[in-house]
């Protein structure tokens, strides 16, 4: 694996690949969802962590969104799968329809 010299967080990957924040958030919550190394926190000396992707990390996450979209029903078990609330489940749905 190459160095990391960079990361973004998770806020600007929303922006840079135009995902819903609420999605993204969900999904990097759990690390297993990513390979190892490619979700960052960063510790800034408050209480909470900022998250991060690595380019690796992005890469995976625009595959594992692309595959997901390939049906409505595979996108309905894909938020299912990796959004426990089923308020952003639904919000999710309004703002992005696969």
């Amino acid at each position: 694996m190459a160095t990391i010299t960079h990361v973004f967080t998770i806020d600007h990957v929303s922006q840079m690949i135009g995902e819903d924040l609420e999605l993204l958030q969900a999904i990097v919550s759990n690390d297993d969802n990513l390979s190892y190394g490619s979700i960052i926190s960063v510790h800034d000396g408050t209480e909470e962590a900022i998250t991060a992707l690595t380019e690796h990390g992005i890469d995976e996450l625009r595959q594992m969104l692309a595959d997901a979209r390939r049906s409505a029903e595979k996108w309905n078990d894909f938020l299912d799968d990796f959004v426990s609330d089923p308020d952003v489940i639904a919000r999710i749905k309004a703002r992005s329809p696969p």
